[in-house]
């Protein structure tokens, strides 16, 4: 969370860097910090030298620390305690798409085709949401992220003390997440794992893409037959062990078995046959998770994919 002075839209403003924001780098804690400003200009001061961290200038690939106090210079902006209303009808889903909530934790069943934040075009997504739907949360941050096209379970965080532990579980091993996803084809019982480290990359269109490549961070993902439907597609349960971007969406490709309706890393034809079938969506789901609380209570939660999912898994032929 930041503290953000209450001056004229155009005066300075002083963001100071709390708890469970380190890390972070500062281009994507100004665009989540100051709605109502492009983000044109954004990267035009940072890129100007304009944004002074603890009063000294930074690059703007530097990575905020807690406490560090983040100068920004007056810009013409909306009031940024004055978030623009959102649609009613996105608040009623999200609210009903919670699963689990407790004084310090939020868990979503996440449709597919929302962002979890504003950005890359987007003023919105689920976190900027849910700081309207529960404004006396004044410290409600997003623990974990999804896709946009992915859906399924989203932890957010209400208090400082709840993202700081789930931060610290989801680097060892005190968070179990589980995926399903439709594949192409066959997927053989024996290939119980895909091993291969993974690099962002940019193709010439700017849009960012991720590889299998030697030089990349490691990368682990476990997968488990749950469903076949002959040689047409399979249904697989993934555990990514490693938390690389649009990891088990890159395994699946590179394993030879493209997940559904993935515009990037997918095989058109065979998701043009699971459209066909009314799957006009990516067939990834984050389905369970499993966390332990700061209380040490075990929570596992369970949230099925939508209609939609389970529709085209009917018109499927099992085999």
């Amino acid at each position: 969370m930041t503290k953000m002075d209450s001056q004229a839209a155009t005066g300075v403003q002083l963001l100071e860097v709390s708890a469970g924001l380190e890390g972070q780098r500062i281009d994507n804690f100004l665009l989540a910090r100051l709605k109502g400003v492009p983000k044109t200009m954004i990267y035009r001061i940072l890129r100007k030298g304009e944004v002074r961290v603890n009063k000294g200038r930074i690059k703007p690939d530097y990575r905020i620390k807690e406490g560090d106090i983040v100068r920004v210079p007056p810009m013409r902006m909306t009031q940024a305690d004055e978030p623009a209303p959102l649609a009613k009808g996105l608040l009623e889903r999200l609210e009903a798409a919670i699963v689990y909530e407790d004084k310090g934790l939020i868990m979503l069943n996440k449709p597919a085709g929302i962002a979890v934040h504003g950005g890359s075009g987007l003023t919105y997504g689920v976190i900027e949401a849910f700081r309207q739907m529960r404004p006396l949360c004044k410290e409600i941050e997003l623990v974990h992220r999804l896709d946009r096209d992915t859906s399924g379970l989203l932890m957010i965080a209400k208090k400082r003390s709840m993202l700081r532990h789930l931060h610290e579980a989801l680097r060892g091993d005190g968070v179990d997440k589980r995926y399903l996803a439709l594949v192409r084809g066959r997927w053989p019982a024996t290939r119980k794992q895909v091993d291969a480290p993974l690099q962002k990359s940019n193709v010439r269109s700017g849009e960012r893409m991720v590889e299998v490549n030697p030089e990349g961070k490691e990368a682990l993902t476990l997968f488990k037959v749950a469903r076949r439907f002959g040689e047409f597609a399979t249904l697989v349960e993934a555990s990514p062990i490693t938390g690389r971007t649009h990891q088990i969406r890159v395994h699946a490709l590179y394993a030879g078995h493209a997940i559904a309706g993935d515009t990037k890393y997918g095989d058109e034809d065979f998701s043009k046959e699971i459209r066909e079938l009314g799957g006009k969506r990516l067939f990834l789901h984050a389905s369970d998770l499993r966390v332990t609380l700061p209380d040490g209570e075990v929570l596992a939660i369970h949230a099925e994919p939508d209609e939609q999912w389970q529709a085209v898994i009917n018109n499927l032929v099992d085999g």
